[in-house]
């Protein structure tokens, strides 16, 4: 099932631009101090690094991750999620906008 909707959420207005705006996110904090951050990849392939354990859900259009230490490349499409180990890294593709919620830990 997507994500459609975020309630009650204090949001970074301020955007994290990385990989020159090919990646761009809001960082959301819940009542309880959990941190998501939901943004958009436009297309490229880009490597990302984790410090902590996170769980990629998708929310529209479709990306192709490759975990480390595989090289198989596994589809995600909207309503689907990965995992990605903390003290990690994991390659994404993406050839339309995928858009996203990263929830951390």
């Amino acid at each position: 099932m997507t994500t459609e909707k975020i309630d009650s959420v204090s949001v970074t207005t301020k955007a994290n631009v990385f990989f020159d705006g090919k990646c761009v996110s809001h960082a959301i904090t819940f009542a309880d101090g959990t941190k998501k951050s939901v943004g958009v990849i436009l297309p490229a392939t880009l490597t990302f690094n984790t410090g902590v354990p996170e769980i990629m859900e998708c929310v529209a259009g479709f990306c192709e991750y490759k975990l480390d230490g595989s090289d198989t490349w596994v589809k995600s499409s909207a309503g689907e999620q990965f995992n990605v180990p903390g003290n990690s890294k994991f390659d994404i593709r993406v050839t339309e906008p995928y858009h996203y919620i990263c929830h951390f830990g």
